[in-house]
């Protein structure tokens, strides 16, 4: 298998092994489509994790695979590669990108599904498919620009190039850079911390600011406020508020 799901203290990390540089082949999206699936339905995932290894998280498709399609069979297979994104990115639970070297094109597309992106020194990130006569086609054109602005996506888009972690950083396409031999340790710290808060309130959060983004003000508040009426109804938050008025704040333990 060229994607795998190792679950620990519950975080899930998504393990991308396609050596030697994680080309997602057709096979690897449907692949990554199920076990984020997995993901979403196991309760004792909680926070989830994507990795590609210590020296690249994914340069990108199999353009070997691609070059022998023609405009029918993408038409049909474009659906299916956006689908697999579409289901990392709906994990209703936190999710890290945790990037070492490469992560071009749909590589890139693949962390742009992550919550919060922790990259190494040694990472390198873009969308190259402009090189190639294309564009992004799994969901990089909506979600590079929603997250760091049209502009500036537009810059990477048009051109392919490809950018180093600070740029990145300073991009807001990333958002920690740390040493290359530290990215696993830290995505999964950040993972393993939240992966002990409210689930409930974690997906109310993530879903709120996700809806939100996508319509106009007043739909997503109407989403915020359902969610935050609806907590009154769980667990957490009666364990939550009796811990802040008995103990005092952030001491509240989840189970």
């Amino acid at each position: 298998m060229t994607v795998h799901l190792e679950v620990a203290e519950g975080v899930g990390t998504l393990r991308l092994d396609r050596p030697p540089m994680n080309a997602l082949d057709v096979a690897t999206q449907d692949r990554l489509k199920e076990l984020a699936e997995e993901a979403t339905r196991r309760d004792d995932v909680r926070a989830v994790v994507i990795y590609g290894g210590e020296k690249v998280f994914a340069a990108g498709a199999d353009i070997k695979e691609m070059q022998a399609m023609d405009h029918a069979a993408m038409v049909t297979r474009s659906r299916a590669l956006q689908d697999s994104f579409t289901a990392v990115a709906r994990i209703p639970k936190p999710v890290v990108a945790a990037v070492t070297g490469y992560a071009l094109g749909g590589g890139c597309e693949l962390a742009l599904c992550a919550d919060y992106r922790i990259a190494g020194e040694n990472a390198k990130l873009g969308q190259p498919e402009i090189l190639l006569g294309l564009i992004p086609g799994a969901g990089g054109t909506q979600r590079l620009s929603r997250l760091i602005g049209p502009s500036k996506a537009k810059d990477l888009i048009f051109t392919g190039r490809q950018v180093r972690a600070d740029e990145a950083l300073a991009l807001g396409l990333v958002d920690r850079v740390v040493p290359a031999g530290e990215v696993h340790t830290q995505a999964h710290a950040w993972a393993a911390k939240l992966a002990q808060g409210p689930a409930m309130a974690l997906r109310a959060a993530k879903e709120s600011v996700d809806t939100g983004l996508e319509t106009d003000i007043e739909t997503g508040l109407a989403v915020e406020r359902n969610w935050f009426a609806g907590l009154f109804a769980t667990e957490d938050r009666e364990r939550g508020m009796r811990s802040f008025v008995e103990e005092g704040p952030g001491k509240a333990k989840f189970g």
